[in-house]
């Protein structure tokens, strides 16, 4: 994982109440993320739109994926998210993964990396994996995560893959 510090991103400009983790819900950003480019300067240009632009603590996630599967520590998970949906993202784990997945494939490595993060979440806050789902799964207002990275919710493939990596099986 690489975190805040790592990536040289800035602290939150405020706090929040602290959340207890509840839940796990996937995102995608919503822009197509091409090949090459440097998801550091990414998260950076996210944080300072978030903060700058939104008026929010910081970056709305906790952490991000990028296209190398490569996991970045984002906004402290002790404090709730944020979003442009209706739903109330307090007490939600939120995971970005870099791109636009209705117009994007899903890399295997994207999936496996995920997958890996959710699990290791979930254990860590003991969320059962029936409270881990997708911003779609919350909210009428979205297509979030993405048609690509959706089936995989809607076919039971990544929650499979969270509980192999929960029963020591991956």
């Amino acid at each position: 994982m690489i975190s805040v510090e790592e990536w040289g991103g800035k602290a939150p400009t405020g706090t929040k109440e602290v959340q207890k983790i509840e839940y796990i819900t996937i995102h995608h950003s919503g822009v197509v993320f091409e090949e090459g480019a440097d998801p550091i300067q990414k998260i950076k240009g996210l944080q300072r739109f978030s903060q700058e632009e939104k008026g929010w603590i910081d970056i709305p996630y906790h952490f991000a994926l990028d296209l190398d599967g490569n996991i970045y520590e984002e906004r402290p998970i002790e404090y709730a998210g944020d979003t442009n949906t209706e739903y109330d993202p307090t007490g939600h784990a939120l995971i970005e993964v870099m791109g636009n997945y209705e117009e994007q494939i899903i890399k295997p490595v994207q999936l496996e990396s995920l997958a890996h993060l959710t699990a290791w979440l979930a254990q860590e806050y003991n969320v059962p994996v029936d409270h881990i789902a997708s911003h779609k799964d919350h909210s009428d207002q979205t297509v979030c995560p993405g048609k690509d990275l959706y089936k995989y919710f809607e076919n039971g493939e990544f929650i499979k893959n969270v509980e192999a990596y929960l029963n020591h099986e991956k």
